[in-house]
Parts: structure tokens; sequence; C-alpha cells
């Protein structure tokens, strides 16, 4: 992450925010920076923050809504968090939502001014809505559930087999656009649809849960969640709907109809979220739990760090709490005081940002976690767990990278709050994968930020081999996952830039590795094609899906490839970031693919999920629709 970039992130603007964006009638807020603006410079900084707090609803906030959610209120959300959602989200809870009496006394042209000062840009002038299908529409229970998990199998191997997916490597020049949906209000798109009943479910940066028909993309049913879902949707046999948001709340939702079933919150701390898509097994609900408490690390006046991350089980049928295990056992204290006095608190951070990998045989789950926001680093940061699936108990740690302790004040001018051990910032950001070799037996696999691959004894978490994949860095190596099939396992690298100097060249690309040695089968690297275009990079940040024989991911070029799993060739390609025609006939476009909205092929369609809009980042509004 570049130096000022954090602190828009802080803020919850984008330069784009100071002006008002380009609309389409199809709802698509596209956010693109003048090309005559530096986004990271001091002076583009300092004008957006201007802008921002000049804003008429800064004092409607501060009269009605600063003093619960400027850290008075423990469990309130921080600012910041709330500036992640967007502002007609913002605007549902405050006039039929969770703050409605909150903000009772706010009229409504006021409630408008807040939403559109806490999300940094104004509410849309035309956003349309997903058509509705109408009465005709429902769910059908005979139709096979598919993609039920995130990882699709328990070992979040992500292999959809031919036959499921109905598209091999002969199919690829057959599939063409068969219908599009933008999401109001949106300028991400960033949650894995799960497929059931002919529907395909899926969450939205506008915090909506979309139940859309297969076959034409309407709209069977929508299901208003506090904040932006960006974890995947997982489907039980008995039709229940599960997922996360960007608040940290959990949901349980009825899949015929997406009546709440259940609601809790799965962190009692302000800026906890969840990103990384919860793992269904025989009756629970395993629930990973991250923060972004490392970006408000950037003020110096902040008192960072104080959250831990855990996993939290739950009840599938009623939502409640089974049990809770934190990946850094001790309570955070009060370690010094920084450079301007405030509080520097630790140990912190090693949260979990990605889906557990289910190990039945074991009665395991999998699971990978973040570096330290404040020192002192822990031996659980940058580390692969394994826990009692019934307990919860830790049965054994394998850290990747010792001594990281990094917050987002480190490489800007305030570090104040930069841990003294300053980096690297190398993330477990990927699931972990549970897989059988043909020599090498049962191995759980996790790509890190680093770009090594590690594999582990799944009974001790002893190291069998690891490979070095990529350059790494805090935009490097592997961010969102990996996928596997056989005897191989497919590693996508990011490698962007991130203003610091490394001893190893960009590997940006697709990658293969034999599971039994760690040894690098074939690497497909990417070249740069973007021309200047803002935001876009050859690197791969999103998570790959093999569907039969063939390796489809996305990149940050807004490129979406197939590669053949036996020698990585391209024998496909589609660029997100033309043109398309949602079902409402209005233009939509893709950007930058990354996050865990990996593709998804049933039925002999292919869907893709396009535009990330975030740390730099091509934005976009595309969920597509392939099909032969």
């Amino acid at each position: 992450m570049t130096n000022w970039t954090a602190a828009l992130l802080v803020l919850g603007i984008t330069l784009a925010g100071c002006e008002r964006p380009q609309q389409t009638s199809g709802g698509d807020a596209q956010t693109p920076t003048p090309a005559d603006v530096d986004p990271n410079s001091m002076q583009a900084i300092q004008d957006a923050v201007r802008a921002k707090e000049s804003l008429p609803g800064r004092a409607h906030f501060e009269s009605a809504c600063a003093t619960c959610h400027n850290g008075a209120v423990q469990k309130a959300p921080h600012r910041e968090m709330l500036a992640l959602m967007t502002p007609e989200a913002i605007l549902s809870t405050m006039t039929d939502g969770v703050m409605r009496q909150e903000a009772a006394a706010l009229n409504g042209q006021q409630k408008v001014e807040v939403a559109e000062y806490i999300a940094g840009r104004p509410i849309g002038e035309q956003v349309v809505d997903i058509p509705s299908c109408g009465d005709e529409q429902a769910f059908d229970t005979l139709a096979p559930a598919l993609a039920v998990n995130w990882g699709l199998q328990q070992g979040n191997n992500r292999y959809i087999d031919a036959a499921t997916a109905g598209i091999s490597a002969a199919d690829l020049d057959k599939l063409q656009p068969r219908w599009a949906v933008s999401f109001p209000g949106a300028n991400r798109v960033r949650s894995q649809p799960a497929l059931a009943g002919g529907l395909i479910i899926v969450g939205s940066h506008n915090g909506r849960v979309y139940a859309l028909d297969q076959a034409s993309g309407c709209q069977v049913w929508s299901y208003q969640a506090a904040g932006e879902v960006r974890t995947g949707i997982v489907i039980s046999a008995e039709h229940q709907v599960f997922f996360g948001d960007v608040l940290g709340n959990v949901y349980g939702l009825d899949a015929h109809s997406g009546k709440q079933l259940w609601r809790m919150r799965a962190d009692d701390h302000p800026n906890a979220t969840i990103t990384g898509t919860p793992s269904l097994h025989d009756g629970n609900v395993y629930v990973p739990v991250s923060a972004l408490e490392v970006s408000l690390a950037i003020d110096p006046r902040y008192a960072c760090c104080t959250f831990r991350g855990s996993v939290v089980a739950l009840d599938a049928a009623t939502g409640e709490p089974q049990w809770k295990t934190y990946t850094i056992s001790e309570t955070p204290t009060v370690q010094k005081q920084n450079a301007v006095g405030t509080d520097m608190i630790g140990p912190s951070g090693a949260v979990v940002w990605n889906s557990p990998s289910i190990d039945a045989q074991r009665n395991q789950i999998y699971f990978g976690t973040g570096e330290n926001m404040s020192s002192p680093a822990t031996a659980t940061s940058d580390a692969m767990f394994a826990l009692d699936m019934e307990t919860g108990k830790v049965n054994w740690v394998f850290q990747g990278t010792a001594n990281d302790a990094w917050n987002v004040a480190c490489d800007t001018d305030t570090p104040e709050n930069c841990p003294e051990e300053n980096g690297p910032d190398f993330d477990f950001g990927g699931a972990t994968i549970l897989v059988s070799g043909s020599t090498a037996g049962d191995l759980v696999l996790g790509g890190q930020k680093s770009g090594f691959v590690h594999a582990v004894n799944p009974d001790t978490g002893e190291l069998v081999w690891q490979t070095r994949v990529g350059r790494g860095g805090i935009q490097g190596g592997i961010h969102f996952g990996m996928a596997a099939l056989g005897d191989r396992v497919f590693v996508p690298i990011s490698d962007m830039a991130d203003g610091r100097s490394y001893d190893t060249p960009d590997r940006p690309g697709m990658h293969a590795l034999d599971i039994n040695s760690g040894e690098i089968l074939w690497s497909t690297l990417h070249e740069d094609r973007c021309n200047g275009k803002a935001f876009c990079h050859p690197g791969i940040s999103q998570v790959p899906t093999v569907v039969g024989d063939v390796v489809f991911a996305g990149s940050m070029d807004g490129t979406v490839r197939a590669y053949d799993v036996e020698t990585g060739k391209v024998l496909w390609q589609l660029d997100s970031t033309g043109t398309f025609d949602t079902i409402l006939g209005e233009a939509t476009r893709g950007g930058s693919f990354s996050g865990a909205a990996g593709p998804i092929a049933f039925n002999g369609n292919l869907i893709i999920s396009s535009g990330y809009g975030l740390y730099n980042h091509m934005p976009g509004n595309l969920l597509l629709v392939l099909g032969k």
C-alpha cells in the first residue's frame, strides 16, 4: 500500500469522492481518477480531506452520531468502519434500519447529508435496482445445491468437475454473455455467489444479499444487511443461507424467502469485520473474524492496537456460539507510549481473513492468520492453525514468518504507531487447502503474501516442503487463495508494487506446483498490457477455480483467463473492462479482479465477478453470466 492511499482508506474517501462520480442509469458509479492528478500525492490527500470535511453532513454527524461512533460506545463501529459502506446503505440504516431511532432527530435531508459525509461521496442521482422476477419465480426445492461452501468442497480445493460445470476446454470459444447485472450504488463486486434451488445468491457492496434467477438474472428476493457483504454465500442442505458483513455481523437466512432467521455479532470490538467466508459442516458454521484496525493506526493519536483474530463456531440453526478461539491467547495491554504520548497496546492482530478448511476425518479446521498489528510480535501471526472442530482447542500452529508486526502507519509520514518490527506484512490471506498427493499423502497447503507456498503435515503441523513462487510484499505474493486438482496446486501471484525494494523479480501470473514435492511445474507470467491505465496491474489477486481441465482466474488488469491445467497455456480470455449491457439494457463494466469471488461454473454457464475498487485496484460493477 502506498503512503497516501492508506490515509484515504482511514478517512473513508477516494479522490473520486471529491467530485460527483459519473453515473449511468444502471446504477454503476464509475470513479475514474483524473489523468493529471497523482492519487498518492500529499496535495491530493489534503484536497480530498478538505472536501470531505466541508460537507454539510459533518455538523449533523457531530450532533447526532459522533458520541457513539467516535469511540465512546465500545460496540459501536468507528466512523472509519462506517465509511466502508455506500451512502445508500448508510441512509437505509437511518431511515428504516438499525439506526432509525438514534437518527430520529434528523430530517430527511439531514440524513442524506450525513450518509454522504460518512461515505465521502454523494448518493447516486439515478440508482436503479435489479428488476424483480414477479410472483412466478420461486426457490426450486428439487434443484440440487451447488457451491455450498466457499471452497466448493470440504478441503477448499476449489474444484468443479466437468460434468457439474458443463464446460471443458473444448467449450471455451463458445462462451458468450448471457446476462449481466450491476449492483445499485456499488463500485466493487467481491462476494462469491452460491447456487441453489435455481437461484444465484450473492452479496453486494450496498449491503444487500440478492437471490437472482439463474436463467435471467431477475431478482427473486433481497435482504438488507447492516453493511457491505464481501464474504461468499454458504447454503445448507436445509436451505439456510449464511454470510458475514463488513461490520462483523453474521447472518442466517431462509433461502426460499430471504427472511432473517438469526443474526449475531462475531466480536464486540468496534473494528471487527468478516472478510473470509464462513464454512459449514455438520450443523455448525465456522466464522473467521478479522478487523480493519490496521488502517486506524495511521493517526498517531489512535491507541493501536487491541483487536485479536479469532474463529467462532455457531450453531447453524440458531446462531448460538458454541466456542470461540483467539489466535493470540494474551489480552492486549499497554506496552509503552509513542512519540506523541499515545498508548501503544499489544499484542494484537493475527486476524483471520480466509475461509476455514474442513477436515472431517481428523475433526479439524485449518486457517491462516495475518501479521501482528502492534508489538510484541507473537508466534501465531503469519501462521497456519489447526483447531478441534468440537471444542476449538488448538491442535497445532505452523508459523510461516516470525517477527512480523506491521500497520498502515509504517511507510507513511506519520509513523508514530509503526511497530518496531516494521513488517514485512506477510499474511496468510488465502484459505488453506487440504489435499492428498499420490506419494506425499495428506497435506495442508497455505499460500502467503511472502510469495511462498507451505505444505505441512495435517496431524502434526510439521513442514513437509515450501516453495517460493513469487516476489512477495505488502501487495505481493498470494492474496485470496489457491486451487488444486490431483497432484497439482495452482498458485496465482500478484506482486504489485508497494514502494519497497525486494531481492527477487516480480512474477505476476499463474503457476502450477507439484503437490508431492513443491516443484514448480509451469509458470505463465502476464505481460503488462495496462498501457498507463490507472490502478491496472497484470498480477492475480483473485482466487482461482479449477473447472474440469482448465483453471479460471481474473487478474488486476480486468482480464479473466482460462489456463490449461497441464501446460499453463492461456486457452481463452475476456476483458471485463469493456461495456456490457445489463438485464435492464443499460451499460456497466468491470474492473480489477480481486478478492474471494472466484469464477464459478454450472450447467454450461460461467459466472464472473469483476470490480474491486480498493487498495489501488480498478473499480467496477459487473456480475456476468456467460454460457455456451
